[in-house]
């Protein structure tokens, strides 16, 4: 059947999902030679606004992150790559609003950064990979979790849309939330949105200006974002302020 073929593919891209996008970035340096900024064409307000707004999208994408894993129960909406793990189903908060609110707030991370080359080619292309991508994870996702809370997951699907949230639906969070799941769960992701930005924002000094432009604030958010980054894999990994599992 066509749907036991996705989930197939779902299980694959699901093991590597840290790296299958990755194949993305040659083609979002290529796609970058192909457009004029913003800021040749409306001059530097109009792209210091453009650029803000990229980067405000992004992170609220990392928002979205932060909120539904601060919530989450523990041995659920983890980084788990081997297999598919979920000891308990997730129904409120986030999850109330969508069933994949974690893919969800990827998909607008990487629409985010697509949307910051300033190549329309590029944000295409994303867009119709992380339909693919995300269409064959999903799948899997929802395959493993049918098979193991049966009816509970039945009701659950009846309710809620499979990815795009629906804020009517919010339902209360049924636990509290931990700061301290969210800075050992998602420091990669803020280090990596710096990261991003910032390789971009490199790219382009040296394409259409024709060398880099050591940028004060853009150093300094990069300095931050690692220091933060390193700080926190320091802590997760030598301490046990955040590498206690649970909540």
């Amino acid at each position: 059947m066509l749907f036991d073929e996705i989930a197939h593919q779902g299980n694959w891209l699901f093991r590597w999902r840290s790296y299958v996008l990755l194949i993305t970035v040659p083609v979002a340096f290529l796609t970058l030679r192909q457009g004029e900024p913003i800021e040749l064409l409306f001059g530097d307000r109009a792209d210091f606004v453009y650029e803000a707004f990229c980067i405000v999208l992004a992170f609220t994408g990392l928002g979205i992150r932060a909120v539904t894993v601060g919530h989450a129960p523990a041995g659920t909406s983890g980084r788990n790559t081997r297999r598919q793990k979920a000891d308990s189903l997730n129904t409120t908060g986030m999850y109330s609003l969508c069933r994949n609110p974690l893919y969800f707030g990827n998909a607008v991370i990487y629409m985010a950064v697509a949307l910051f080359t300033q190549g329309i080619y590029f944000v295409i292309i994303m867009a119709l990979l992380l339909v693919i991508y995300l269409e064959r994870i999903i799948a899997a996702e929802e395959a493993f979790l049918s098979k193991k809370f049966g009816e509970q997951y039945s009701e659950w699907v009846q309710c809620v849309p499979v990815f795009f949230p629906r804020p009517s639906r919010w339902e209360r969070p049924g636990l509290p939330f931990s700061a301290r799941n969210v800075l050992r769960r998602e420091y990669p992701g803020f280090f990596a949105i710096i990261a991003a930005f910032g390789a971009i924002e490199a790219f382009g000094d040296i394409l259409f200006r024709g060398r880099l432009l050591y940028d004060p604030a853009w150093i300094g958010a990069f300095i931050a974002g690692a220091s933060v980054y390193l700080a926190l894999l320091f802590l997760k990994k030598r301490t046990r302020l955040l590498n206690v599992q649970g909540r």
